[in-house]
């Protein structure tokens, strides 16, 4: 079941591509955005990454960090991020327990793969409750941003 506005942001600890340990907590006092998208180097995961590094002087300046999170290595990430020239951390979901967690997984997804996970967004506020929850069940669309800026700007 995927977690609802209003829900305690369940906690976490991944692998960023940079082989750093990474979790919810380290960014108590902050707001954080949760990215999970697909497949690394896909079209629309791509565009979407890319999209949040273009803006993410506005996510900085309403004191948000933003976090990337995949099903793909650690490797496969670190190119992505490398390639893409990322400003923010990617998190390695490899074992799918985060994913599984935040309701964003694919039990089985196009061409008979198990365990992608769905492009999803999650607003979490200062204290670790969920403010914005967007679970897409279409891989090739993005998280309403605007929506997500809205939610944001109301956290102020």
């Amino acid at each position: 079941m995927a977690i609802k506005v209003g829900d305690k942001a369940p906690e976490f600890q991944l692998y960023a591509s940079d082989k750093q340990e990474v979790s919810l907590s380290d960014f108590k006092g902050q707001h954080v955005l949760l990215l999970f998208f697909p497949l690394a180097f896909s079209s629309t995961c791509t565009q979407e990454m890319c999209l949040v590094r273009d803006e993410l002087t506005t996510y900085h300046n309403m004191e948000c960090q933003v976090l990337g999170i995949s099903v793909d290595s650690l490797y496969a990430l670190a190119r992505f991020k490398a390639e893409l020239e990322l400003n923010y951390p990617v998190l390695s979901d490899f074992n799918k327990e985060v994913s599984r967690a935040y309701g964003a997984l694919y039990e089985v997804w196009g061409y008979g793969m198990r365990g992608v996970g769905k492009r999803a967004a999650f607003l979490v506020n200062r204290v670790g409750v969920v403010k914005y929850a967007e679970v897409l069940e279409d891989a090739s669309l993005i998280p309403d941003f605007a929506s997500i800026a809205g939610a944001l700007s109301r956290l102020k």
